[in-house]
């Protein structure tokens, strides 16, 4: 790849965002020289602090869940999207609202119930009396990062029209298609206590997403940390981003995500991934293994995890990282593993102990 093939990302506080909103403030860094560019391949220096400078800026907002932290951003830089499975309270929307204020982008929120109608999601034409013409309303799906909080409380009419935007990231309506803009992202969360009153996701709609992540209760210390930051003085409780600073802008978002997509994954590291996929089909337990995306998705997760690791390059690390989150949600247990009380991940654990690591 030559220099001139490379998309440019500038250093962190370098370019400055153009028009922030007001509720989101432009970088307060001084610029930083720019390493120097090397003569061929990505910019890692550059990107490694750029990349550094989102996730602590997240970090000052979402404490105790850097693991999370480190898979949202893997598959914001994938271009995927995320389910997250949490009880109440752990910090979901802090995290996306976060993000979304690290470079400037719209955010939307859409609470998931029995009544919500598909035209809620993603828009709909009215009829203009005066003019005598359909106009069209876009819905919240006309975003950067859209929250689909508890999205089994909707029925399977109202989740399947987040199908065609998180696939082909566009909108039909009355027989138009609108395209949405770069970079766009969909996290989903659903409660894994309650189940009253829910649907269960199709599975056409599970493979949609990149990671299924299971978020847990932050450590003692950490969650100390919360309770005072959040008691300390204020009204409420609710955690406040103030402290959270935009340092890129869109178009540097839309650049780490091409940039991302050039990290090398060699033949042996995509057999790797393919052999693991393989195994989920005749694993004993699992009744229905991943399909092709399987493979697909660790392969792309892979590459923004090396990215964030500050590598061009992907190792069996990567895709073992990857596995659990990218193939946990696409595996079906048999009825005889499920009333074991056997997780998913036990079992994609015993095929990762099996399946032979390619040596790089």
């Amino acid at each position: 790849m030559s220099q001139s093939d490379t998309p440019s990302i500038p250093a962190p506080g370098e370019v400055k965002p153009v028009a922030p909103k007001p509720a989101i403030p432009a970088p307060n860094t001084a610029p930083t020289p720019a390493p120097p560019q090397p003569q061929g391949g990505l910019d890692m220096p550059r990107i490694s602090a750029l990349l550094a400078q989102v996730r602590g800026e997240i970090g000052r907002a979402v404490v105790g869940q850097d693991e999370v932290i480190g898979q949202i951003l893997s598959a914001f830089l994938a271009g995927g999207h995320v389910l997250v499975e949490g009880v109440p309270g752990l910090g979901k929307t802090l995290l996306v609202l976060a993000l979304s204020r690290t470079f400037g982008g719209q955010f939307s929120r859409v609470q998931f119930t029995p009544d919500l109608m598909p035209s809620d999601v993603t828009g709909h034409a009215i009829y203009h009396a005066t003019s005598g013409d359909f106009r069209v309303r876009k819905g919240p799906v006309f975003t950067n990062l859209l929250l689909a909080d508890e999205i089994n409380r909707a029925p399977a009419k109202t989740q399947a029209a987040l199908l065609e935007v998180m696939q082909e990231r566009q909108v039909s309506i009355e027989g138009t298609s609108y395209q949405l803009d770069a970079p766009f992202m969909t996290l989903a969360t659903q409660n894994p206590i309650e189940q009253d009153g829910t649907y269960p996701l199709p599975e056409a709609q599970l493979d949609r997403f990149l990671f299924k992540i299971e978020m847990d209760y932050p450590g003692e210390a950490h969650e100390f940390d919360i309770v005072e930051a959040v008691t300390g003085g204020r009204v409420g409780d609710s955690f406040k981003l103030d402290a959270v600073q935009q340092v890129m802008t869109l178009e540097q978002a839309r650049a780490l995500q091409n940039l991302c997509a050039q990290v090398r994954a060699d033949r042996r590291a995509v057999e790797y991934a393919v052999r693991i996929t393989r195994a989920t089909r005749q694993w004993p337990g699992i009744r229905a293994g991943a399909g092709p995306r399987g493979a697909i998705s660790m392969v792309r997760a892979a590459r923004a995890m090396a990215l964030l690791d500050g590598r061009d390059f992907v190792t069996p690390d990567d895709l073992k990282d990857c596995a659990l989150p990218c193939l946990r949600h696409r595996i079906m247990l048999t009825p005889e593993v499920e009333i074991d009380g056997i997780a998913p991940d036990e079992l994609l654990q015993d095929i990762l102990n099996k399946v032979e690591v390619p040596r790089t």
